[in-house]
Parts: structure tokens; sequence; C-alpha cells
């Protein structure tokens, strides 16, 4: 691969668990991947041509109720560049809020406008909370998979870190509704 994407790794980690069409990939992504990684169609099918092309995964067409159904699988190539990037020490991980952004420059409009986006930030948070504590129980009782152990602790990673931002926008709401100096 002459440059790496990491949807590329996406792609390839989610195709090493089980073949995958495109919107399944994108399905997968969405749900349980999308509380810490975003991919989009215009990233995940120009990603799958350039892997199908360097030989990472094949695809295979068939028919399914009158539709073209295109499933992908991955490659031994595929599997070693997954392994190989498992395996690299050096990793991005950049974390990108435009609340917190928001609230950076808050100065610039009133304190109710950035409690009013915290808020916001706070019901969204609450939503993938409940969710990822669902996520939580049904992995815990299905623990029969090697996967699933790493899918366990993505997801208390994810509860974790959700519960510490409800803790934060709880004492952030507080000292914005604080009237003593600006």
């Amino acid at each position: 691969m002459a440059r790496e994407r990491k949807i590329d790794m996406v792609i390839l980690g989610l195709l090493n668990h089980e073949d995958l069409t495109g919107y399944d990939i994108k399905k997968r992504i969405d749900g349980a991947i999308g509380f810490f990684w975003k991919g989009s169609f215009g990233n995940i099918y120009p990603a799958l041509k350039d892997m199908e092309s360097g030989g990472m995964i094949t695809k295979s067409d068939t028919s399914v109720g009158g539709r073209e159904k295109t499933s992908y699988h991955i490659t031994q190539s595929g599997r070693k560049a997954l392994k190989d990037w498992l395996k690299e020490e050096q990793v991005s991980n950049e974390l990108k809020y435009e609340t917190i952004l928001k609230l950076f420059f808050g100065g610039a409009e009133s304190r109710d406008t950035s409690i009013h986006n915290i808020e916001v930030f706070e019901e969204q948070i609450q939503k993938d909370l409940k969710l990822l504590k669902t996520y939580s129980e049904i992995l815990k009782k299905a623990s029969g998979e090697e996967d699933h152990i790493y899918y366990l602790l993505s997801v208390s990673f994810g509860i974790e870190t959700y519960e510490a931002y409800l803790k934060w926008c709880a004492k952030a709401k507080k000292k914005l509704k604080q009237r003593g100096g600006k």
C-alpha cells in the first residue's frame, strides 16, 4: 500500500472477522466503531477499490433477490498488512470535539450559549453511553470468541470515557452558571 490510510486498517480489521459488503462495512463503522472512529461511503469505496487493486482484498458478486451484491474478503496480503499495522508502536490519537472548540472561543458569545452547547453535547454522550452499556452487556454474555475480549475492552474504554465526559459537563455548566467574573 503506497500510503496507509487508517480507513484501510478499519476495513481490513472488519473483513478479518467476516466478509462484508460496502454497506455492511459502513453499518459496522457507524455502530460499535463509531464511538471512536468515523468513516463515510466517500472514503470506504475508494479504499475498497485501492485495496482490491493492491491485492489486500478480493470481491465476489452474487445476486440476492434479483439485486447484485458485492462482498469483500480479506486476503493473506491484507491480513499481513493488518498484523503489521497492529504491531506498529507509533499511533495517532487525535481528538476533535467541535463543542470544546466552541467553548474555547466562548468568550465571544454569552455564557448561556456555551451552557447550551455543553447540554447538547451532554445529551449525545448520554445516548451513546446507554448504547455502549447495552453493547457491554451483550459482549459479556457472548464471551466465546477471542475477538469479544477486544471488543469488550474497547467498549469499556468508551463507557469510562463517556462517564468522565458527563462528570466534566456537570462541572463546566456549574462553573459557567456562577456569575462571579467572566
